[in-house]
C-alpha cells in the first residue's frame, strides 16, 4: 500500500484529491493536509471586498466532502517538507510518512518586500485571500463614507494581474451605484510593460480592450512602475521606461488601494536545495515531477515557471484555473503509472481560460497554450462575460463539494473547444 499525501486544499488540492482517489487503487491511501478547515473560492475574493459576496456564499468547510470519498484530513498545517526522509513535521510537531507528495499550496504573499505594503501591519488592501477580501470591505466601506484618491495595482515581482484589473473596474462599478464615482481620482500602477501584458506577454487584443475600458472609465495607469515604499494615504513610485531607465518618480496620494504582492514559496519548502528556486517555488519537469525528489510533484501557484519575456521591471507568470486543473490531471496519471509500474510521462497542456468580472461586464482570454507561442490567442469583452463568471463560481463551489473534478459533459464540451488537459 502506498500513501499518497496532498499537501494543501485550495483550487488545486481539492481537485488533486477527488482525481487521486478515483485514479488510484483503493489499496492506496490518500491524505489531504491543510492549514485550515475550510475551502474558498479564490476567485471570488474581488467580490467579497465590496460586499457583492458574503464569505458563507464561497466558502465552505471540506472535512465531510474529502472523508465521505475516502480521503483523509488533517487541518493542522505543515511546519516543514522534510523530503530525505519522506516526512511532513506538522505545526504540532507530529510527522506523517509519505510515498508520494503532491504539493499545492498555493503561494506565500511578500508584503513584506515593500515597506508599508498589505493588510498587516501596512496601508494597502489585499484579495488575494477571503480573510484579507473581509477586512478590504470594513476599509471600504469607511473610505465611501469619506472618499478621494484610490491606487490599484500589482508591484513589482506580481504574478496574477487579472484580479488587479478586476478589481479596479469592480470598485469603478461599485462607485457608480453609490454616486460618489465623481469624488475619486483612480490610477492603475503595475509592473507590467504595458496594459494588458498580463504576464503572459498579452493575450490577443488585450491591450487596446483594457486600455479603452480604463480610458472610458477615466482610470489613469503607470506601468513599467516599481513600487519603493507605502506610508499612510501616500504611494512611492518609480516609474522606467521600456529599457528600465529610470524615467520618473511620482508620490501618489491615496484613501484607499489595493496592490497585489509578489509571491514567493511557503515556508515549509522554502530553500530546500534541489526541491525548490531562489524563490521557494517547487522545481518540476514537463511530467510535474521535481527533478531531485521523484517521489515530490507540484501543482498550481507552487510550481516555478520562467518569465515568458523579459520586461524593464520583474513580472510573474500567472498559473490561471484551467491550466492548475491540467497539472492536477497530469500529476494523476503519472503517479498512478508510477503506482502500476507504467510510465509516469503524461504532460499537462497549460491551456489558459480566464474570466474577469467588472460588476456589468467584463473580459475573456483562451490561451492556448499559456506559454507563447500559442495556438490559440483570444481576448474579449462584454456583459456575458459577468454572468458566466458567476455561473462558474457556482458550478465550480458545487463540484467540489459533489467531489467529481471533471463531470462528463465538462470534459467534452473543453474538447469539443479543442482546449484538453493532457497532451
Amino acid at each position: 500500500m502506498a500513501h499518497v499525501v496532498i499537501m494543501g486544499a485550495g483550487i488545486g488540492g481539492m481537485p488533486a484529491a477527488y482525481e487521486m482517489r478515483e485514479k488510484i487503487d483503493k489499496k492506496h491511501k490518500v491524505t489531504v493536509i491543510s492549514n485550515t478547515e475550510n475551502f474558498h473560492f479564490v476567485p471570488s475574493n474581488p467580490w467579497v471586498g465590496v460586499k457583492w459576496r458574503e464569505r458563507k456564499q464561497i466558502e465552505f468547510p471540506i472535512r465531510t466532502y474529502l472523508e465521505r470519498k475516502g480521503i483523509d484530513f488533517i487541518s493542522t498545517g505543515v511546519k516543514r517538507v522534510h523530503p530525505d526522509q519522506n516526512e511532513l513535521e506538522l505545526n504540532d510537531d507530529s510527522r506523517v510518512a509519505y510515498d508520494y507528495l503532491v504539493i499545492a499550496t498555493g503561494p506565500k504573499l511578500a508584503f513584506d518586500e515593500i515597506e508599508g505594503l498589505g493588510p498587516h501591519g501596512g496601508h494597502t488592501s489585499s484579495v488575494c485571500h477571503v480573510d484579507h477580501a473581509m477586512q478590504s470591505y470594513d476599509n471600504w466601506e469607511d473610505f465611501c463614507a469619506d472618499p478621494g484618491p484610490i491606487i490599484v495595482g500589482a508591484v513589482q515581482g506580481a504574478s496574477c494581474y487579472g484580479p488587479a484589473y478586476e478589481y479596479a473596474f469592480i470598485l469603478n462599478t461599485d462607485l457608480r451605484r453609490r454616486k460618489i464615482r465623481s469624488k475619486v481620482p483612480m490610477t492603475f500602477v503595475t509592473s507590467e510593460p504595458y496594459i494588458g501584458h498580463l504576464g503572459l506577454g498579452g493575450v490577443g487584443d488585450s491591450k487596446g480592450i483594457l486600455e479603452s475600458g480604463m480610458r472610458d472609465k477615466h482610470i489613469k495607469w503607470i506601468c513599467n512602475a516599481k513600487v519603493t515604499k507605502v506610508e499612510a494615504g501616500m504611494m512611492y513610485v518609480t516609474e522606467h521606461d521600456d529599457m528600465g531607465v529610470e524615467k520618473r518618480k511620482h508620490e501618489l496620494p491615496f484613501k484607499y488601494s489595493m496592490m497585489l504582492p509578489a509571491f514567493k514559496g511557503v515556508d515549509a519548502v522554502f530553500g530546500i536545495e534541489g526541491l525548490t528556486n531562489p524563490r521557494g517555488f517547487i522545481t518540476v519537469d514537463k511530467h510535474q515531477r521535481n527533478q531531485k525528489y521523484k517521489n515530490i510533484f507540484a501543482v498550481g501557484v507552487c510550481v516555478a515557471i520562467p518569465p515568458v519575456e523579459p520586461t524593464p521591471i520583474p513580472v510573474g507568470t500567472p498559473k490561471t484555473g484551467y491550466m492548475i486543473e491540467s497539472m492536477v490531471t497530469a500529476t494523476v496519471h503519472n503517479i498512478h503509472a508510477d503506482l502500476d509500474g507504467g510510465n509516469a510521462d503524461r504532460e499537462a497542456t497549460w491551456n489558459a481560460i480566464c474570466l474577469a468580472d467588472f460588476g456589468d461586464s467584463g473580459v475573456a482570454f483562451v490561451a492556448i497554450p499559456q506559454i507563447p507561442p500559442r495556438n490559440v490567442n483570444w481576448f474579449a469583452e462584454g456583459k456575458w462575460v459577468h454572468l458566466a463568471k458567476v455561473g462558474f463560481e457556482k458550478y465550480f463551489i458545487r463540484k467540489m463539494k459533489k467531489g467529481n473534478s471533471e463531470p462528463f459533459y465538462e470534459g467534452s464540451v473543453l474538447k469539443m473547444l479543442g482546449i484538453e488537459k493532457l497532451k
